[in-house]
């Protein structure tokens, strides 16, 4: 059974990869892709120097011997004040390891859901003529559109100014294509050039 998506709008159905939107769901794969994404989206906050890392200390305090002190190689140690922290915590990379085999597998199963949901609406091009919101706004009810992911090819400053306050709403472009964005709107709205580009990357 072949698979086709019809153009809003239009009495016309476009025809789909069977490799691309007929994948099985497989939950456990998105979602530790998704995972994955949030966290290396997450930023250390935590960091503290180490006594090799504090400028200064390089000279000796004083003598080796017959001050009457105990002895000290450096005003930067843990014990003095100023000095480094014994154990300094660093800032943590939250990256996890997702191979591309993985990543593809799991956007082609985001896909193939959106489809199976009808939650996919495909359209010959998507643009505005201004930078109006209002008029953007009505675009997407004249397509019976609210809470969507506009993905076209390129994302120029009208679209960009248009979109911006809206909460309901993203824009991405063929480049910045996210699987939490996918998973997170309602509906995806795709360009066709777009929809040609998704099929030969995830391919």
């Amino acid at each position: 059974m072949s698979l086709s998506l019809k153009i809003a709008g239009q009495d016309k159905n476009v025809q789909l990869s069977e490799k691309i939107f007929g994948c099985t769901f497989n939950e456990d794969l998105v979602h530790q892709i998704v995972t994955a994404y949030l966290a290396a989206a997450r930023t250390g906050t935590s960091a503290q120097k180490t006594r090799s890392e504090i400028s200064g200390g390089g000279k000796k305090p004083w003598k080796q011997k017959g001050t009457g002190h105990a002895r000290a190689g450096t005003t930067r140690g843990p014990i003095w004040r100023g000095g480094g922290v014994t154990f300094a915590s660093k800032t943590r990379n939250y990256e996890q390891k997702v191979n591309k085999k993985m990543y593809l597998g799991a956007m082609r199963a985001i896909f193939s859901e959106l489809l199976r949901k009808e939650r996919l609406v495909l359209v010959d091009s998507f643009s505005v003529a201004s930078n109006k919101t209002r008029e953007f706004v009505k675009q997407l009810k004249d397509l019976g559109l609210n809470e969507v992911l506009l993905i076209t090819e390129n994302v120029d400053e009208n679209l960009y100014l248009a979109t911006r306050n809206l909460p309901n709403v993203s824009v991405r472009d063929i480049g910045s294509i996210d699987p939490l964005s996918l998973v997170r709107f309602d509906k995806v709205l795709l360009t066709l050039p777009v929809l040609k580009r998704i099929e030969e990357v995830l391919s």
